[in-house]
C-alpha cells in the first residue's frame, strides 16, 4: 500500500455542482425548471423576553370582537331574563286618608304614612323642583346614563361620598320594584328593568311613581304625604320654595329637617338654593321669582296618624260603614290607598266636643264622687234634608275609650221612642178603644199602673215615675210630661206592629235590640244608638221623607279612582201630615215641658226627652229644621263595662234628659249654627188637632181584654222584669188639676206641673204581663232634681230607704 496521502472525499452535499449541459444526466431524470429564479419565503422572528407577553395585533382584534359580541349576547340575554317584577310590598303600603267635609284631614291609619296621588294632583312648581334636584334631563334622556353611573362609581370608590349616578327611572325602580341593598345582582336588574320599564310607560307615569314612592322625611313616603308632613297642606298647593326643600330632603330626608336638625339649616338652604337654581337655568322659573324667593320653615313636627281624641273612633266608624255597606272590602281597606271624605264638618264637629266639655265633662269629680267615674256621653247630628252626619261624639279619647257611643246599641232610649208611636198614630189614623182619632188634644186616661186596654198578651199596667196619677191628659200634655199610662196604651191603639214598622220606616234598624210589638215598645226599651235616634228624628223633621243617613262624601283609591257610592233614596215614611203633627207636639215639649233647656239653642226646636231603666243613661233627641241631633250621657263601669247608674253624677241627685243632655244639644246647636238664618218649622198638621176630645162616660175605666185580675201589684202572676228598686211614696195630682198651658214660666228651668214616669225594664217582647215599668222616667223641669209640681211634696220617694226626688228628663 502507498505512504502517499490518498485524495479525501468531499462530504455529499458540499461538492461543488457542475453545471450540466442540456441534455445530460440520467436519461430517466425528468427535467425540472431552475430554482434559482424562485423568491425564498422570509422566516418569522421569534418573539424573546419581555416582547412575548404583549399581545399581537390580532389576539387584539379577535379579543375585542369576541368582547363585543358576548356583551351584545349578555345584553339581550338579561333583557330578555329580567321582567319587570311586581311592586315590593312597602311601595304599594299606603295609609288611608280621612278628610272633612270640607278637604282637611281629620286621620291617618296605617303603619306607613302614604298617600299616592296622580300626577296632576302635585304642583307643577314641585314636580320642576324635584327634577331640577334629581335629573334635569329626564324628559329627554334615556331611561339610564351610563356616564353618570360611572361618575358615581368614581365619586364614591374615592370617598366623595355614595352617589349612585342613577336616573329618576332607576331611581324609581328601585324604590318600587327591588330592595334598597347595594349590590351587584341589584344593580343589574335595576339596569335591564329601567330599560324596559322606559319602553312600556310614558316619562309623566315614571315621574308620578317617583314622587309617589319616594322618601322625605318624618315618616312621610311619597310627596302628598310629605307635603302635609312639614306645610300641612296637598301636594298640588306647594310653591316653588316649598316644592325646592321637599326635593331638597330627597338626597338627605334626616339632616336636611331643619326643624330636627337645626345645625343643617346652612346645608339645607345650600341645597335649596341649588334647586331652584336649576329651575331657573331651566326656564321653569323667571329671575323675579327665583330673586323673590324665601326659605320656607316648614311647620312642627306632628304626628298626623295619631288615633287619639275622636279621630280614631271616626275612623272606625267610617271603615264599618264602607265595608257593611259593600263599598270598599275590608281587605282592600286594610291594604291602604284610600282617600275618603266624609260629611263630618270641622266646626260642626269642634262645637259638639266643646258642648260635651262644657256642659258635663267639666263638672265631673272623679276623685270624690265614684260615680262621675262612670259617666260617658255619645251623640249625632243629621242634616235633616240630606241625611249627612256633620258631627259626632263618641268618648273623650279613643285611646282611653275604645267604645263608640254614638253608634253603640246597648241602652235603653227611653221615652225618647214616644214620638214614635204618635207618629204612627196619625199616620195610619188610629183611633182609641172608645173609638176617637188620635190627635194632640185627645185625652187619656193619665192614671198610674192603670191596666192597659185593648191588649191580649197578658196584664201590662206601666207606672209612672213616681207613681204618680195625672188623671184626664191630653196627649200633648202626655208628650210633655212623659206619661207612661198614656203612651202604653196609646201602643196598643195603633197597634205595637205598626208601631215598630213606623219606627224602623223612620230610620231604627230592623236588628235594633229590643225593638219587638209589644205595649212595653211605647216606654223605650229598644236599644237603639244615638245616630240611629238622629237619623229617625231628622225624618221627622224633613217632613216624613227618610233617607239612610250618610258618613262619606267620596272615595279615591290611589288618588284618581273613584270609588262609585251607593246612591241616596227617600222614601216617604210617614205622612207630612203625621211628621209635622208630630213636630208640633214636640215643640211643646221644649217650649213648656221637660226640655226647656234646649231652648239655649236660640232658635225654633222640637225634642224629647227620655231616660233609661235605673237611670243608667239620659237622652235628648231634637230638631231645628236644619239640624236633628241626639245626645245621650251613659253609665258604664271603666273596668268591667257594666250599665251603672248615673244617680248623684256631677254632683246632682239625677242625671236626667232635661239636664247635661238638652243643655249641651242647646250650646251645640246654637254654636253649630251660628251665623246662618233662623227659620221655622213649616207644618201641615192634622185637622182639629188642638180640638180637645175627652172619653165618652160610658167608656172610660172599661177594662181591656187582658188580665186585670191584680191591683196593680207588681209581684202578682207576672215577670218580675227588671228587680229596679222598689220606689214608695208620693202623692197623686188630681185629674185635670194641670193643662196643656199651666207649665209655668219656661225661663225659671222648666214647667211647675210634675211629670215623672217609670221606664219599663230590658224585655220587651213575648208575654208583656209584667209591671215592667220600674225604670224611672222622669219628667220635671228642675235641673236639680227638685219637685217642681204644683201640690207634689210627696213626690221624693225612696230608693234602699234613700230620699230620691223626682227626675226631670
Amino acid at each position: 500500500m502507498s505512504d502517499e496521502p490518498q485524495p479525501q472525499q468531499p462530504n455529499k452535499g458540499w461538492a461543488p455542482r457542475k453545471p450540466q449541459a442540456a441534455g445530460e444526466g440520467k436519461p430517466d431524470t425528468p427535467h425540472k425548471p431552475d430554482q434559482a429564479s424562485k423568491p425564498k419565503k422570509a422566516k418569522r422572528t421569534k418573539r424573546t423576553g419581555w416582547r412575548r407577553l404583549i399581545p399581537t395585533w390580532r389576539v387584539v382584534l379577535s379579543t375585542c370582537v369576541i368582547g363585543v359580541l358576548l356583551l351584545i349576547g349578555g345584553f339581550f340575554l338579561g333583557y330578555s331574563l329580567v321582567h319587570i317584577p311586581a311592586a315590593n310590598a312597602l311601595a304599594t303600603k299606603q295609609s288611608n286618608v280621612y278628610l272633612y267635609a270640607d278637604g282637611s284631614v281629620l286621620a291617618r291609619d296605617g303603619e306607613v304614612n302614604r298617600e299616592s296621588v296622580a300626577l296632576a294632583r302635585i304642583s307643577k312648581d314641585a314636580q320642576h323642583a324635584v327634577l331640577a334636584a334629581e335629573d334635569r334631563d329626564f324628559y329627554t334622556e334615556s331611561a339610564i346614563d351610563p356616564m353618570a353611573m360611572i361618575r358615581g362609581g368614581w365619586n364614591t370608590a374615592t370617598g366623595k361620598g355614595k352617589q349612585s349616578g342613577s336616573t329618576i327611572t332607576q331611581q324609581y325602580v328601585k324604590n318600587y320594584y327591588l330592595a334598597q341593598d347595594q349590590t351587584i345582582t341589584r344593580k343589574v336588574k335595576e339596569f335591564f328593568i329601567s330599560i324596559k320599564l322606559d319602553r312600556e310607560k310614558s316619562k309623566s307615569e315614571i315621574l308620578e311613581g317617583y314622587l309617589n314612592t319616594s322618601f322625605f322625611g318624618r315618616g312621610a313616603y311619597g310627596i302628598q304625604a310629605a307635603a302635609h308632613a312639614y306645610y300641612g297642606i296637598d301636594a298640588k298647593d306647594l310653591t316653588a320654595a316649598q316644592g325646592a326643600y321637599l326635593a331638597s330632603l330627597l338626597n338627605a330626608p334626616s339632616q336636611y329637617d331643619v326643624v330636627a336638625h337645626p345645625e343643617n339649616k346652612s346645608a339645607a338652604e345650600s341645597r335649596w338654593n341649588y334647586v331652584l337654581d336649576g329651575m331657573a337655568d331651566q326656564g321653569w322659573l323667571t329671575e323675579s321669582e327665583r330673586a323673590a324667593a324665601k326659605f320656607p320653615m316648614p311647620k312642627e313636627t306632628t304626628i298626623s296618624t295619631s288615633m287619639s281624641g275622636q279621630r280614631g273612633y271616626v275612623v272606625n266608624i267610617v271603615k264599618n260603614h264602607l265595608v257593611q255597606n259593600d263599598i270598599v272590602a275590608e281587605e282592600e281597606l286594610d291594604r291602604g290607598g284610600y282617600r275618603i271624605t266624609t260629611t263630618l264638618q270641622k266646626d260642626k264637629q269642634d262645637a259638639f266636643v266643646k258642648a260635651v266639655d262644657d256642659k258635663l265633662m267639666s263638672k265631673l269629680d272623679k276623685k270624690d264622687r265614684k260615680v262621675d267615674n262612670y259617666v260617658r256621653a255619645g251623640g249625632a247630628s243629621v242634616d235633616t234634608r240630606t241625611g249627612k252626619v256633620v258631627a259626632m261624639y263618641n268618648g273623650i279619647d279613643y285611646v282611653k275609650q275604645y267604645t263608640p257611643n254614638a253608634t253603640r246599641r246597648d241602652f235603653q232610649v227611653g221615652s225618647a221612642f214616644k214620638p214614635f208611636v204618635f207618629a204612627s198614630a196619625v199616620a195610619n189614623g188610629s183611633k182609641t178603644q172608645d173609638g176617637r182619632l188620635i190627635k194632640p188634644g185627645t185625652v187619656y186616661d193619665g192614671t198610674s199602673e192603670r191596666p192597659v186596654q185593648g191588649w191580649s198578651g197578658g196584664r201590662y199596667a206601666p207606672e209612672n215615675e213616681d207613681h204618680r196619677d195625672y188623671g184626664d191628659v191630653t196627649v200633648s200634655e202626655a208628650t210633655d210630661k212623659s206619661i207612661n199610662a198614656v203612651y202604653a196604651q196609646m201602643a196598643v191603639d195603633v197597634g205595637s206592629d205598626r208601631v215598630m214598622r213606623t219606627a224602623i220606616d223612620l230610620g231604627l234598624s230592623p236588628s235594633t235590640p229590643e225593638l219587638t210589638p209589644s205595649p212595653s215598645i211605647a216606654l223605650g226599651v229598644a236599644t237603639a244608638s244615638p245616630l240611629d235616634m238622629a237619623e229617625a228624628y231628622a225624618t221627622l223633621a224633613n217632613h216624613g221623607k227618610h233617607g239612610t243617613y250618610s258618613l262619606v262624601e267620596k272615595v279615591l283609591k290611589d288618588g284618581k279612582h273613584e270609588v262609585e257610592l251607593p246612591q241616596r233614596r227617600e222614601q216617604q215614611a210617614v205622612s207630612r201630615e203625621a211628621a209635622d203633627t208630630t213636630t208640633s207636639v214636640l215643640r211643646s215639649v221644649v217650649q213648656n215641658g221637660t226640655a226647656t233647656a234646649a231652648q239655649a239653642a236660640g232658635r225654633p226646636a222640637a225634642g224629647k226627652t227620655g231616660t233609661a231603666e235605673e237611670d243608667t243613661a239620659a237622652w235628648f233627641a231634637g230638631y231645628t229644621p236644619e239640624l236633628s241631633t241626639v245626645v245621650a250621657v251613659m253609665g258604664q263601669d271603666p273596668k268591667t263595662a257594666a250599665h251603672k247608674s248615673l244617680y248623684g253624677a256631677t254632683g246632682l241627685p239625677r242625671i236626667n234628659g232635661g239636664g247635661a243632655p238638652a243643655e249641651i244639644w242647646g250650646q251645640y246647636t246654637r254654636n253649630a249654627l251660628k251665623g246662618e238664618p233662623v227659620t221655622d218649622f213649616d207644618l201641615r198638621i192634622q185637622s182639629g188637632a188642638n180640638v180637645t176630645e175627652s172619653p165618652s162616660a160610658s167608656a172610660s175605666g172599661e177594662p181591656g181584654t187582658g188580665d186585670e185580675s191584680g191591683s196593680g201589684d207588681p209581684t202578682g202572676d207576672q215577670d218580675t222584669g227588671t228587680g229596679t228598686p222598689d220606689r214608695t211614696g208620693g202623692g197623686s195630682t188630681p185629674p185635670g188639676s194641670t193643662g196643656g198651658d199651666d207649665t209655668g214660666d219656661p225661663s225659671a228651668g222648666g214647667p211647675t206641673s210634675d211629670g215623672a214616669t217609670t221606664e219599663p225594664g230590658p224585655t220587651g217582647g213575648g208575654d208583656d204581663s209584667a209591671n215592667i215599668g220600674d225604670s224611672a222616667e222622669d219628667g220635671e223641669g228642675d235641673p236639680t232634681g227638685a219637685d217642681g209640681g204644683n201640690d207634689d211634696e210627696g213626690d221624693t220617694g225612696t230608693i234602699a230607704g234613700i230620699p230620691i226626688p223626682p227626675r226631670r228628663q
